[in-house]
């Protein structure tokens, strides 16, 4: 069974690093043009681009700040001056924070947290839905987590922003159904990533997550980026409204609350 997005505009917001960078590769290897937007390291942006032009993709960068409504508006306008709008939004772009209980978190990098994984997921999809509206038809995808289900002590804001993104999807696709445009949230678990490392790379950390996931292994950034071009594909057409989750069962062991 080949996905198949043969001249896809789609976006791909964080996609320089990471779930993104995989999310990227998967789509234009399935035939689409890919967006890569990015906030920081340009030389890691220049990198992917340079590797998807050279596969043959149409891809472009677009740096941007997700929760900065001004800069969301101007990465619009670009796509619409390169490509005349956009089929396609993968919503991937988001932060952790630092871990502290909640009666000792920075109000302001609490508050960080939400604007970039919530309120930029919202200005990107409102972004979207302004173009995929008119035209009757696009997909957006919000990449969520696990913890839009489990708890995660000393990541309040984190967990907070994923649950929020599980009603946004939600909502945003009972709104968008009418107008031929789907609406879905991939929930990924613990995914090899360097955002991570940390606790991937120490062996007595990685032993005790591993108790938390009944297939007993981490996932792989290319396993999500599957999964992604999949739901974002005509295969997956008739899906909206929900969130998928790839995470070895992670989901069903919420006392990860008290583990992670």
């Amino acid at each position: 069974m080949q996905v198949t997005l043969d001249g896809q505009r789609i976006l791909v917001t964080g996609a320089n690093s990471g779930i993104g960078a995989a999310v990227a590769r998967e789509l234009a290897a399935g035939g689409a043009r890919v967006a890569v937007n990015y906030v920081a390291h340009p030389e890691a942006t220049e990198a992917l681009l340079a590797e998807l032009r050279a596969s043959g993709t149409d891809a472009i960068g677009l740096q941007a700040d997700v929760s900065d409504a001004a800069q969301v508006a101007a990465m619009y306008l670009e796509l619409d001056r390169c490509w005349g709008g956009i089929d396609t939004l993968v919503n991937n772009a988001g932060i952790d924070g630092a871990r502290a209980p909640a009666w000792e978190a920075d109000p302001v990098a609490w508050q960080r947290v939400l604007s970039v994984n919530l309120y930029g997921s919202f200005l990107c999809a409102r972004g979207a839905l302004q173009r995929m509206v008119p035209q009757r038809s696009g997909v957006i995808l919000n990449m969520s987590s696990v913890h839009e289900r489990i708890a995660w002590s000393g990541f309040s804001a984190y967990a907070a922003s994923k649950a929020g993104l599980g009603m946004l999807t939600q909502t945003l696709a009972q709104e968008a159904a009418p107008f031929g445009v789907r609406v879905l949230g991939l929930a990924p678990g613990a995914i090899r990533t360097l955002i991570n490392q940390s606790v991937w790379s120490n062996p007595e950390s990685l032993r005790d997550l591993l108790t938390k996931i009944p297939l007993g292994r981490i996932g792989e950034p290319v396993e999500v980026a599957r999964l992604a071009t999949f739901l974002v594909s005509g295969m997956a057409s008739y899906m909206s409204g929900s969130t998928v989750y790839c995470d070895g069962a992670m989901s069903d062991y919420p006392e990860f609350a008290h583990g992670g």
